[in-house]
């Protein structure tokens, strides 16, 4: 091929091939900094597009699992309360049945009533400050319960309902003023607080299992988001070892590129050769 000094051929298509060299280095360069061979949509837009989308969900998935905790929070504080409860009224239950004892003394049985009194007000106490995060499930405060988002778009939910386990109510049906001075309140007391005892372990039982509801649901979200993680990597991630050769290889690429460059461009220095 002819050279010119209009038209240096070679040295185009030496500068077209480093150019393209250079291009090549930048992708490659870009993949090893971020560790993505897809960071944005220019790289590939759809998988750009399905990795988004699939971090939106991850993100929802978060949200969810912060209202399955607070759900799984606010139960345990309820289950515990209910439980103190039950263990109240069994011991309520005793005081009342010894004071029933036709032949037991006065004295005993008001030091009894005392005791059985000092437990009421307990159950009281213990509905009060049953409380997380503002939430009380027990007192009779909360008319829909505890409502926990269970998917990514919110369609989806769990609720944990309210037992009101407050003196007077229909699960506890001892009053707040319940007390004894004879043997025949004693045992009508003792006889409604079995009955109240059955009811509060239902609730228990109820609240149980929406607990573990929550626990086995919590657990599958977590499983589910750590997937879609997982996927996200597969789908964007670059292969670090495989950029890291390319990038030594298109290094030397350059350098040779740099060099075909130069010579292509000192070939029409020989045209002055023919006027020496």
């Amino acid at each position: 091929m002819t050279n010119s000094v209009n038209t240096n051929y070679g040295a185009m298509v030496a500068l077209q091939n480093l150019n393209k060299t250079n291009m090549q280095l930048q992708t490659t360069q870009n993949r090893i900094n971020t560790g993505l061979q897809v960071a944005n949509a220019k790289d590939n837009g759809g998988i750009y597009a399905i990795a988004q989308r699939m971090r939106s969900d991850v993100s929802a998935y978060g949200v969810v699992q912060d209202s399955l905790n607070r759900g799984i929070s606010t139960t345990d504080v309820t289950l515990a309360a209910g439980e103190a409860i039950s263990d109240l009224l069994i011991e309520m239950k005793e005081k009342a049945l010894a004071a029933g004892d036709t032949s037991l003394d006065t004295p005993s049985r008001v030091a009894l009533n005392e005791d059985f009194k000092a437990l009421r007000d307990q159950i009281a106490t213990i509905v009060e400050n049953a409380e997380f995060n503002g939430l009380n499930l027990i007192d009779g405060s909360a008319t829909d319960g505890f409502i926990a988002l269970a998917n990514a778009d919110g369609s989806k939910t769990i609720t944990v309902g309210t037992e009101n386990l407050s003196l007077s109510g229909t699960i506890v049906t001892l009053t707040s003023t319940a007390s004894f001075d004879t043997a025949s309140a004693a045992s009508g007391i003792a006889s409604q607080i079995a009955t109240s005892l059955e009811n509060v372990n239902s609730a228990l039982a109820r609240l149980g299992t929406k607990s573990k509801a929550l626990e086995i649901h919590q657990t599958f979200v977590t499983k589910l988001s750590d997937a879609l993680e997982s996927g996200i990597g597969n789908l964007v991630d670059a292969d670090m070892a495989k950029e890291s050769a390319k990038l030594q290889s298109l290094q030397v690429k350059q350098q040779l590129g740099i060099q075909a460059l130069s010579i292509a461009n000192s070939a029409p220095q020989s045209v002055l050769s023919f006027f020496r």
